[in-house]
């Protein structure tokens, strides 16, 4: 400390007094971040990264048809059952202005093996053709819309039977 007289107020720091001055936190960053590089470097000894060396062996060159133990193999799925067309009762109905539409329709149902139980006309707002569907018939759906050429399936809804598919015919089908 250095000693004040009373005549002379305080004062900052003569250039003979000496102290400790330390840097900012952004200069001691730096220099750590630089010391940090700087063993990163001389540890990777200023190499860059090389690429490795792949050889190809006579294995690898030529697949065998037969899986190795090595190679683990696909099961294949159990086969579903097929549709049993000649139980699945079928309904056909018009809903376009063509005459005699769900009658020809029925008809190629019949010579796919469906069990074709009625047709007609239907009245009500259908936007495309489509084969309605109770939820055990979901498959049977599929295949029938298969054999006629639609390519909507329904759930069906009331007023349609739930134990049969209901195919309603647009104009888009004729």
């Amino acid at each position: 400390m250095r000693p004040t007289s009373p005549s002379r107020p305080l004062s900052p720091r003569i250039r003979t007094e000496r102290g400790v001055v330390f840097p900012s936190p952004v200069v001691i960053l730096t220099i750590v971040a630089i010391f940090t590089a700087g063993v990163a470097y001389l540890a990777t000894q200023g190499k860059p990264p090389t690429e490795r060396e792949v050889t190809i062996t006579a294995a690898e060159s030529s697949p065998s048809p037969t899986p190795t133990p090595s190679m683990p193999t696909a099961k294949p799925k159990p086969a579903k059952p097929a549709v049993d067309k000649g139980q699945v009762y079928v309904e056909v109905y018009n809903n376009s202005g063509v005459s005699g539409l769900a009658g020809r329709v029925a008809t190629t149902a019949t010579q796919a093996g469906w069990k074709v139980v009625g047709s007609d006309n239907w009245y009500g707002t259908i936007p495309a053709s489509t084969v309605y569907y109770p939820a055990k018939l979901k498959r049977a759906a599929k295949a029938l819309a298969l054999d006629l050429g639609i390519r909507r399936t329904v759930l069906a809804v009331d007023p349609m039977k739930l134990d049969r598919l209901t195919v309603i015919l647009t104009s888009d089908h004729a």
